[in-house]
């Protein structure tokens, strides 16, 4: 079976119609099941963590922060995302899920989360030390931060979001690469300290095709040496696009199934009502 469980409707709206995008490709791709993972930066029940832990000062960073939280942000309640989804479901197989920043305050998230029936949640490292690290118009500020230290932060972060145990699964692991910069010190202790995380929490990772298609990296989260390590600790994957436009669902998904392949994957995880279960990777 093939599915693609991380796609975002943001860039267009309820639009049956215009979602109708998605599910074409999804069968042009063979996908068996999609979900939605609506960034929590669509729903007004999220805005105040956003302008908690941002930077949202007057320096570059925080200037162009300050601009992004007010551009087609927060603009559903998820009650709208539900009540859609709920159309939806009359017509398609698809899943309701969300991605959630890594934001500081993760027992006040648990509680929004909690009062909704989710397929599965996605657990994303989005900031470090509230800078947005995969905007392109802020790729200076990477100038800015040793490597190591941004390989420490992100595990740290990932360590946090896996001891909440609000996730499911951990969104484009190792992103961090998104611009090329690579490190010249050896990672592998980043590596296992995220793997050990994971499986701690029993959480399933994001095979994600978004970084070989969106960013200037052009490769596959996580990239080789964590999906090694992935794979010793037997950590479940699902493979996603990371679509943010109808026509990108699926994209390079055979791609990715021969990537996981390469590592040894027969399986991929299914969820529903946040219970998962491994089915065959087709």
């Amino acid at each position: 079976m093939r599915f693609d469980y991380h796609q975002h409707f943001e860039y267009g709206d309820y639009d049956e119609q215009w979602v109708q995008g998605f599910f074409d490709a999804a069968k042009s791709h063979g996908l068996d099941e999609i979900g939605i993972s609506e960034h929590t930066h669509t729903f007004p029940e999220f805005e105040k963590f956003y302008y908690d832990d941002l930077i949202l000062d007057n320096s570059f960073v925080g200037a162009f922060q300050k601009v992004w939280l007010k551009t087609n942000k927060f603009k559903h309640t998820l009650k709208d995302y539900f009540d859609f989804m709920a159309r939806l479901k009359k017509n398609h197989a698809v899943k309701i899920g969300i991605e959630v920043c890594n934001f500081k305050n993760q027992s006040a998230v648990k509680k929004i989360l909690d009062a909704w029936d989710f397929d599965y949640r996605i657990g994303s490292v989005h900031f470090l030390w509230g800078w947005g690290y995969d905007a392109s118009k802020l790729i200076d500020e990477w100038n800015n931060h040793d490597l190591k230290e941004i390989y420490n932060e992100y595990a740290a972060q990932v360590e946090i979001l896996a001891a909440s145990g609000n996730y499911d699964m951990l969104g484009h692991p190792f992103n961090i690469r998104l611009f090329n910069f690579f490190p010249d010190f050896d990672a592998t202790p980043y590596l296992e300290r995220v793997a050990a995380a994971l499986k701690k929490a029993d959480m399933a990772i994001d095979v994600n095709t978004g970084t070989l298609y969106r960013y200037p990296v052009k490769e596959i989260s996580p990239y080789a040496d964590f999906m090694k390590i992935a794979a010793a600790y037997d950590l479940p994957i699902t493979i996603n696009s990371d679509a943010h436009q109808p026509a990108d669902c699926g994209r390079f998904c055979e791609k990715a199934i021969d990537y996981v392949r390469s590592f040894g994957y027969k399986k991929i995880a299914r969820f529903s009502k946040r219970r998962r279960e491994l089915v065959d990777l087709t």
